[in-house]
């Protein structure tokens, strides 16, 4: 009799141990949003700065994508000394057809992104005028002011899942980079 309680009881803890198993390896997904956050392409980054009929363009281009052909850096012109510009940035996929516009992806996760912008220009500024819902800066829409003349860089990156708030650097926003580029540009 005791053989055979001993056998039951084996028998109900490998039960009991194989439920276990299968009832803990099929869990929700908490981290499903509603939304697919699969990091996107981005072939093309156009930065538009308007001051009146003074626009310039700064497009960066990479049709292929990635791992390709190298991407194509175009300004349209200079920038005027001591002027402040209207900028509206766009992200483009342009492997699709018709091109698919990332830039509503990232506004519709505003709270997952955010554009950094850096220049070596002497009195160059430029203001995040944009927010996500939490009131943090995003960085699509901007107001970038002139000083003197000079030449220099603009970088422009779009963090993934950054630290809100930050101190406006992308050092310290930590996250991951959806797209970086740079532009030689000259005011003057």
């Amino acid at each position: 009799m005791k053989i055979t309680n001993a056998i039951k009881t084996t028998r109900l803890l490998a039960l009991l141990f194989i439920s276990v198993l299968t009832f803990t390896a099929c869990s929700d997904d908490d981290d499903d949003h509603g939304y697919d956050s699969e990091e996107e392409l981005i072939t093309t980054v156009r930065y538009t700065l308007t001051n009146g009929n003074n626009i310039v363009t700064l497009t960066f281009s990479d049709p292929d994508g990635e791992g390709g052909n190298d991407g194509t850096y175009t300004v349209s012109g200079n920038l005027t000394t001591n002027l402040t510009y209207t900028g509206v940035i766009e992200l483009l996929n342009e492997t699709e057809s018709p091109a698919e516009d990332i830039t509503e992806e990232v506004k519709a996760e505003a709270d997952e992104h955010e554009f950094f912008y850096n220049s070596n220009v002497s009195g160059l500024a430029i203001t995040k005028t944009d927010t996500d819902g939490n009131g943090n800066p995003l960085g699509i829409e901007t107001s970038l002011t002139t000083g003197s003349a000079g030449s220099g860089t603009l970088t422009v990156i779009l963090k993934h899942e950054p630290k809100k708030p930050n101190n406006d650097t992308s050092a310290d926003a930590g996250g991951s980079t959806d797209v970086e580029v740079v532009f030689n540009i000259t005011v003057q």
